[in-house]
């Protein structure tokens, strides 16, 4: 019995598309500059003083409430 040569299979080459592109429609993105911008210290900063803002208010309404 001869041994079998070039049992893989060749892979197609197409490109497999998402559902949108084939579907017709094409991917939009829109290049328009943040009216605020705030560095990633800055959101550092603000996320620190809200949880600091919000420990600080349970610890004052636990005593408010008899």
């Amino acid at each position: 019995m001869p041994k079998r040569r070039g049992t893989k299979r060749k892979k197609s080459r197409r490109k497999t598309t998402g559902p949108m592109t084939a579907a017709g429609l094409v991917r939009f993105f829109d290049d328009v500059d943040a009216k605020v911008k705030i560095s990633p210290y800055g959101v550092l900063w603000i996320a620190i003083g809200f949880s600091v803002l919000v420990a600080v208010l349970g610890y004052v309404v636990t005593f408010m409430m008899p």
